[in-house]
């Protein structure tokens, strides 16, 4: 059986992870062949690929990124894109393709699927939004990644008598700000799920001051005041459909020099995020997914995602992945708030 296998959307801690456990097993237990499509779903529409095998595989369990490369390059947003898509995949000679990334990526995998296509899919995202999954690869890293910029900016915050703002990414959901900002002994946390009043903001700023502490305030780049709207950079999209985030960070440091006198700045932690080696549980998390993805190519349950449920592995429809983003549980964000202020 020859195998493709492809990277879309946004690069993750852990990517590399995942390739290198399906290479692995595949090989050793199946005696399968395996082709790399690069740059995500670009790969299969233009013939854009690379030999995968053990050998290509070595080295790369502890390195960010992906070997593979990605894109955000959607199939259905060209016309005859899927045809285009499943037709080279027959002239490659490729069985069953085994798709790695979020909402978007596996959502034309769930359509592709659809289509008569072996497909098989794996969750990743540092947003940790897809359903059906406790927990994507990726997610903790990124998280670690902002409590170390959050535990640096406090010493700073304090030196100079000024209110911080960490902005962190969060399109929809606020997990890594919910979660960073807990670790970081953040004064509150802005998630998209629950609109924000910048008045009880500037009061917690200032209650933090009174207390001779100063102030660091995490925030999703999704997260929008109660009276005000989404903060973008400009009005393009991507082949997606998705505005891109900017600016709600530096709105927020504005209004809180504004409104209380005291000295605010930002710090928005962006790609940064995304890059650099994965953490162990990462690294454990995406190799288990691997496993568990090339059996269930073994096994022919196509239309599917692997997932971690509590500690086991398991396969789900991928449709149940996507059919909604996973947001913060509001009880979640109410233990959180006790500490605000």
């Amino acid at each position: 059986m020859r195998i493709g296998v492809l990277t879309g959307g946004g690069d993750c801690p852990g990517l590399n992870a995942v390739i290198r456990a399906i290479v692995r097993k595949g090989v050793k237990e199946y005696g399968y062949e395996f082709i790399g499509f690069r740059d995500g779903w670009k790969g299969p529409l233009e013939n854009l690929t690379l030999d995968l095998d053990i050998h290509a595989t070595r080295g790369i369990l502890p390195r960010g990124g992906t070997i593979l490369g990605s894109s955000r390059t959607n199939p259905y947003a060209i016309e005859g894109g899927s045809q285009k898509v499943i037709a080279n995949l027959k002239a490659l000679g490729v069985d069953a393709l085994i798709a790695i990334g979020g909402e978007d990526t596996l959502g034309v995998a769930s359509r592709l699927a659809d289509e008569g296509l072996h497909i098989v899919g794996v969750p990743k995202t540092i947003d940790n939004d897809l359903s059906n999954t406790d927990y994507t690869f990726g997610f903790d890293t990124a998280v670690n990644i902002a409590v170390e910029a959050i535990d640096r900016l406090h010493t700073t915050a304090e030196s100079h008598h000024r209110a911080l703002i960490v902005e962190v990414m969060g399109r929809h959901a606020g997990w890594i700000a919910l979660h960073s900002g807990i670790a970081g002994g953040a004064s509150c946390i802005l998630i998209p799920e629950q609109k924000f009043s910048i008045e009880k903001v500037c009061e917690w700023v200032e209650s933090r001051f009174t207390t001779n502490y100063a102030p660091i305030i995490v925030v999703a780049e999704g997260a929008t005041p109660i009276d005000g709207e989404l903060r973008t950079k400009d009005s393009t999209v991507d082949s997606f459909g998705h505005v891109k985030l900017s600016g709600i960070g530096e709105w927020l440091a504005q209004e809180i020099e504004k409104r209380t006198g005291k000295e605010a700045r930002t710090s928005v932690l962006g790609h940064i995020q995304r890059g650099g080696t994965p953490t162990a549980f990462d690294r454990v998390l995406a190799t288990r997914f691997g496993l568990h993805a090339i059996t269930a190519v073994h096994e022919g349950t196509w239309g599917t995602m692997v997932a971690l449920h509590s500690t086991q592995i398991l396969t789900v429809p991928l449709k149940s992945a996507i059919s909604k983003i996973k947001t913060v549980d509001p009880a979640l964000y109410k233990e959180a708030e006790i500490f605000f202020g």
